[in-house]
């Protein structure tokens, strides 16, 4: 990964590295336990210490790592009851995400929900379960966008971030996908009829459906 190509995002070097050590500790590149050197990670990107040291502070701020007097950075990761505790506040925000979407949705939204509900069905039926994931990610973040609420936007974007990995490997589970597409496409037809009161409801019980089979998924 090439740090300063994605200067052009206009993002500080502390953020990128910040992004980089977050996503791999989201997909389990580092788990729980696992020593973050300072000086090690800073001569594998290429930069000096201090970007990494401001970094890895926002990441225990974040609550990802720990900074352990004597041992150094160490990662914390996301825990069962981190996910059981972010899927519980997902169902009780997201169905207002739908519902003010429903609300302040501009005219393409439907539209946008539409095309990417389709391609969700195709993959489906492909069994392409990285392509399932993207598509459902961007389905739910076009919803967030349409609340035009970029407190809310910014909350249910962090959780989608955090429980990514658990989200992707649930979707692989027998039967999930195709549940899942079931779910959606109820979603979509709240917001296809202007309902925001069945867009809340769709939301709620595909969240509950999501939270219960991650549940199942990381008690085996």
């Amino acid at each position: 990964m090439d740090l300063f190509d994605q200067k052009k995002e206009n993002k500080s070097l502390t953020s990128l590295i910040f992004d980089k050590i977050r996503e791999d500790i989201l997909i389990d590149k580092y788990i729980a336990g696992d020593k973050i050197v300072e000086a090690k990670l800073a001569e594998e990107l290429g930069v000096s210490r201090t970007p990494v040291r401001e970094a890895l502070k926002q990441l225990e701020l974040d609550g990802l790592v720990d900074n352990i007097p004597n041992r150094g950075v160490v990662v914390k990761g996301i825990s069962n009851q981190d996910i059981h505790d972010i899927y519980t506040i997902r169902v009780a925000i997201e169905g207002i995400a739908a519902r003010w979407a429903v609300e302040r949705m501009d005219s393409s939204t439907v539209d946008d929900l539409k095309e990417i509900y389709d391609l969700m069905e195709f993959y489906t039926f492909k069994g392409d379960i990285d392509k399932i994931f993207e598509l459902n990610t961007k389905f739910h973040e076009t919803i967030y966008m349409a609340t035009k609420s970029r407190y809310l936007e910014q909350v249910l974007r962090d959780f989608q971030l955090f429980i990514k990995t658990t989200r992707n490997k649930s979707l692989q589970c027998a039967g999930r996908s195709k549940n899942a597409l079931e779910e959606h496409k109820a979603i979509l037809e709240g917001f296809m009829e202007k309902d925001a009161e069945k867009a809340f409801e769709a939301t709620v019980r595909h969240i509950e459906s999501s939270r219960k089979n991650a549940q199942s998924f990381n008690s085996r």
